[in-house]
């Protein structure tokens, strides 16, 4: 049973950076008998409907979080891969894993990544593969470390141990339901995806109520995930698709009203899964192999860009930090076997492009019998964006880029306007990658980080409304894989990737000390 207490009234639906008018009705089950008995029957049967209901994905993704006073950073940490994890093995949240020296070394390497970040404190599952992977990143840090039970893996009671060729066999359609549709996978009497949900937004009370202002969390694949589904207010039906891979690390920005009153803060997904090894090396998608993928990369800086203002200073070419960054992410790509390059008209979108083609046409002629490969470049009006996001006033153009949720500083006809074209720029990569002729095709998408939020938007049937809650920096990429083919659900596996440009890459936090925002 879980321990949250049920608020006392279900809330209309509600989005943490927009309140949106949808309403969810939440009904109660009555059985009307004769018997002496029937009011009990009657009681216990509206609490189980309670329980039931407020196991729902609604409530626990969509009620309004506890106000905060200041801004504060959350930076969600997968652990290092367990012996399980090597094995195939049901893991859930059993404690008999241990983690690999693989895992050591990509808890490492994670620690790498952070070693110059300020945290004020670490949050931790007590499993041993979770502990350990905190125990490696936090190093000689002497803030406080808690393990808080609800940061525990995912409750899967019967399957847990098992191998999951033993899982199919053993359960069998409980084991399919568990593979197609998680969120109603129901075992020895529980719904274990929708019970985490209710843990994970039992965590979020628990740190956002916590006096830090920048917080490391180290936990699990499935806990994560719905930690960073809750935290923008994604249901059930979005386990699997927001990827967390071993050691990878997602970022979280909670944002204080702007009113300075209390109330739901403004919530911001800063990055998903920057992973230790490479984002776009061979793998799989929610333990499926995957055929089709668009890359989105950003185009680098421009001459008209300033920190900490929002360019839309025309159609300018790149300065010298977005053509190394063109640079990185071209090298990065290095390996991927790329069909097209669909970009923006804009200047340093085209520029951007080029880059990444002629890497792509010499990677294969580096020997001297070596043929270069053609990789198809394309033009897309439909992702240029920049006349249509025109800041409503001054205060907007100054602070608008390299802001958490930048998106929601503009006016509703402007984010209506990019949400439009955006849908038809969408369609237009679905229909670029469904070419039979290639079973196998990667698309690399160039555009501004505004275009690639609503892209992102798209794919996972969101609205308008949730564009707020993404970032992107400028260099960056993020990967969508298609295992079921474009006409499937597309998988997140990493949005807003920066590792690749090295010391130009953006910093995961920022120290607090007297800092206003980060």
């Amino acid at each position: 049973m879980l321990s949250i207490a049920p608020p006392p009234s279900l809330p209309l639906r509600y989005h943490h950076n927009r309140p949106l008018l949808h309403h969810r009705s939440h009904g109660l089950l009555f059985t009307i008998r004769s018997s002496s008995t029937s009011s009990i029957q009657e009681a216990v049967e509206e609490k189980t409907a309670k329980e039931k209901d407020l196991l729902s994905s609604e409530v626990y993704s969509t009620a309004p979080f506890p106000s905060i006073k200041a801004a504060k950073r959350v930076v969600l940490v997968r652990h290092g891969q367990s012996t399980w994890n090597e094995e195939g093995r049901i893991q859930g949240s059993s404690d008999f894993s241990v983690l690999t020296k693989k895992g050591e070394a990509q808890a490492e390497t994670s620690r790498q990544m952070l070693i110059d970040d300020s945290f004020d404190v670490c949050f931790s599952s007590p499993l041993i593969r979770s502990k350990r992977t905190a125990e490696i990143i936090w190093g000689p840090r002497k803030e406080d470390m808690i393990t808080d039970s609800d940061l525990r893996e995912i409750d899967l009671y019967s399957f847990q141990g098992l191998l999951k060729h033993e899982g199919k066999a053993k359960f069998g359609a409980a084991y399919r339901q568990w593979q197609v549709d998680a969120p109603n996978f129901n075992i020895d009497g529980h719904f274990p995806v929708r019970e985490l949900w209710g843990r994970a937004r039992n965590c979020w009370n628990k740190i956002l109520a916590h006096e830090s202002r920048s917080v490391l969390v180290v936990a699990h694949n499935a806990v994560n995930q719905a930690l960073v589904a809750t935290a923008i207010g994604l249901g059930t039906e979005y386990f699997r698709i927001l990827l967390q891979s071993n050691c990878g690390v997602s970022v979280l920005d909670f944002t204080p009203r702007i009113d300075g009153g209390d109330g739901s803060p403004f919530i911001c997904l800063n990055r998903l899964n920057q992973t230790p090894n490479s984002p776009v090396a061979a793998s799989s998608s929610a333990g499926r192999k995957t055929s089709k993928r668009i890359i989105l990369v950003s185009q680098g800086t421009t001459q008209g860009d300033t920190e900490g203002s929002f360019s839309n200073s025309g159609d300018q070419p790149m300065n010298m930090l977005g053509i190394i960054q063109s640079q990185k992410t071209a090298e990065l790509l290095l390996d991927q076997n790329v069909s097209t390059i669909v970009s923006s008209p804009k200047n340093a979108c085209v520029e951007t492009a080029a880059t990444i083609s002629r890497v792509q046409e010499a990677a294969d002629c580096l020997a001297a019998d070596c043929v270069p490969r053609y990789v198809e470049m394309k033009q897309i009006r439909e992702l240029d964006v920049r006349d249509i996001l025109q800041p409503s006033n001054k205060e907007a153009t100054e602070a608008l880029a390299f802001q958490p949720g930048f998106l929601n500083r503009f006016e509703d006809e402007a984010l209506s306007a990019l949400w439009d074209q955006s849908g038809k720029a969408w369609q237009s990569l679905l229909n670029e990658l469904s070419d039979e002729s290639e079973p196998e095709k990667i698309v690399v998408v160039v555009g501004d980080p505004a275009i690639h939020i609503a892209l992102m938007g798209h794919c996972l049937n969101l609205t308008k409304d949730w564009m707020g809650s993404f970032h992107l920096d400028a260099g960056s990429i993020s990967v969508i894989d298609f295992p079921d083919g474009p006409t499937g659900r597309g998988v997140i596996r990493c949005i807003n990737y920066t590792a690749h440009l090295g010391r130009w890459s953006i910093p995961i936090t920022k120290s607090t000390i007297d800092d206003e925002e980060f």
